[in-house]
């Protein structure tokens, strides 16, 4: 019954999204329209399509997960303070000024595009490095959430590996590959909705039935008093102890805590949430998008992930061997069969809102920012159109290769990836929208220096498992855009006056 209930609801689920992809086909006639909607997503829709493509499913996977097996412990509490402050301040000081700015920019509709027309850069190496490293992270992240798509449809219908990697990445290829970007946002929009009903209907559900945050606390703290202790580490060693895994690690330490708060930096550089704030109908719309975006995108989802983890200490009575499960395990044994297919769609709608996204931003970054820029400048808009359509299916290609090995390690990709983007292009987009003064070699010495740092502290299980990626790579971009800027030669008189423009402009 379970199980049929399950298929059931994944099947009306999925005749949804490929409904929205055969419409937005219709709509969709210019490149614009493909990678951006023509600009026109209302606040509602760009609110939650950027939380939607940005949490992915460690939302509803790694974090419950990282809760189940520390508590507040660990990571999982301060990266979710850490993620939740650094989406405030990008709604706030990046989405409505980079909205105008774009617009100023000759119309630019991908990241690589508007910093080539930012600086006036004629040699187009500015657009060229920002889309190798866009395709360079894009195909390790995309394969990720295939990677746990696969793991999810595994896990529920008892599918072979490689047969549940091949139709997850059908199902997202054909709406993706149809609607484009209103495609993805609209449906972003609905499977945004869906993981917020679903995270925090369980996790007060399932505090109700445990008498309240001061029952769930205090048997929490019975079972290890580090589970409630933010400063503390926990360690999940069913080896140790079968039936009470949860062991008293000692405190994390100032560099862990830097570590998991620095997840925060990674949104001023992400292509794919980026895209969302050029997407808006209006900069007259951030405000509200913004309200909707924090409160019901961000804040609630993440604090009822970690919920969902520490009810599941609580409320599973057998130790799970992948704490990763406990939200299916959750919903599961909580809800009737039917409510919980319906939740367990979440799941799916959380992996399927990142990939969508990441493959099209992938896609822009062949079409535009190397097919129409260097092979065919005077291509039609049709023909551009089917050629990010194609891209898509080629790095989709690419990324369930690099997703085939079943032993992949989907959170190390993320973090990974995550990293990347954000030391590569935050600071050269924060630089690029607030510091007049910024230029050309500037942002190109801050994009290299950002990536290539990932690159090599990232490989260095050392350096990797003392401070997280991100933070020596931040620091040092933004060192390097502002020594680069300052003794590298000025901006230009048209940078700086198109700069003014925009200032007056907000």
């Amino acid at each position: 019954m379970v199980e049929n209930a399950t298929y059931v609801t994944f099947i009306l689920y999925l005749v949804v999204l490929l409904t929205v992809g055969i419409i937005t086909y219709r709509m969709t006639n210019t490149l614009s329209d493909y990678i951006l909607g023509g600009r026109n997503l209302n606040s509602w829709v760009a609110a939650f399509s950027a939380q939607a493509s940005d949490f992915s499913g460690w939302l509803l996977i790694g974090l419950p997960g990282a809760a189940y097996a520390a508590g507040f412990g660990q990571w999982s509490l301060w990266i979710a303070v850490g993620l939740a402050i650094g989406a405030m301040f990008n709604w706030q000081y990046v989405a409505k000024r980079l909205r105008v700015y774009t617009q100023f920019s000759q119309d630019s509709i991908t990241l690589p595009e508007f910093l080539e027309n930012r600086y006036h850069d004629k040699s187009s190496l500015l657009r060229v490095i920002a889309a190798a490293f866009i395709l360079i992270f894009f195909l390790f992240y995309t394969a990720s959430g295939l990677v746990a798509g696969a793991k999810l449809f595994e896990g529920t219908f008892n599918f072979d590996y490689q047969n549940a990697l091949i139709i997850g990445a059908i199902i997202i290829v054909v709406y993706t590959f149809l609607g484009g970007f209103l495609a993805v946002s609209w449906t972003d929009f609905f499977q945004a909705a869906l993981m917020f009903i679903a995270l925090v209907v369980t996790a007060v559900y399932g505090t109700y039935q445990i008498g309240g945050f001061g029952e769930l606390f205090s048997q929490l703290a019975d079972i290890s008093p580090s589970l409630v202790d933010g400063f503390s580490g926990t360690a999940y060693d069913l080896e140790e102890s079968s039936s009470m895994p949860w062991i008293s690690a000692g405190a994390i330490g100032f560099a862990g805590i830097i570590s998991a708060l620095a997840w925060g930096l990674g949104y001023f550089g992400q292509p794919h949430i980026l895209a969302r704030f050029m997407a808006i109908r209006s900069k007259n719309e951030v405000r509200k998008s913004r309200l909707i975006a924090i409160t019901m995108g961000v804040v609630l989802p993440l604090y009822g992930a970690l919920l969902v983890g520490m009810v599941g200490i609580v409320n599973i009575d057998q130790p799970l061997d992948d704490p990763e499960q406990v939200f299916i395990v959750l919903v599961q044994m909580t809800y009737n069969p039917w409510i919980a297919g319906f939740l367990l769609a979440a799941v799916l709608a959380a992996i399927m809102s990142t990939v969508d996204s990441q493959l099209l931003v992938s896609s822009s970054a062949l079409t535009e920012d190397f097919y129409a820029r260097f092979f065919r400048r005077k291509a039609s808009q049709k023909e551009l159109v089917w050629v990010g359509r194609i891209a898509v299916l080629v790095i989709a290609l690419v990324a369930v290769a690099i997703a085939w090995n079943e032993d992949s390690s989907v959170l190390e990709l993320v973090s990974y990836a995550w990293a990347g983007f954000g030391a590569t292009f935050g600071p050269a987009i924060l630089f690029s929208l607030f510091w007049r003064k910024t230029t050309r070699n500037g942002v190109l010495a801050g994009m290299l220096v950002g990536g290539i740092t990932v690159f090599v502290w990232g490989f260095n299980d050392t350096l990797a498992g003392f401070l997280y990626e991100m933070v020596p790579g931040f620091i040092l971009s933004t060192i390097a855009i502002i020594i680069f800027s300052s003794f590298g030669g000025k901006p230009g008189k048209e940078v700086e006056e198109e700069y003014d423009r925009v200032v007056k402009e907000m």
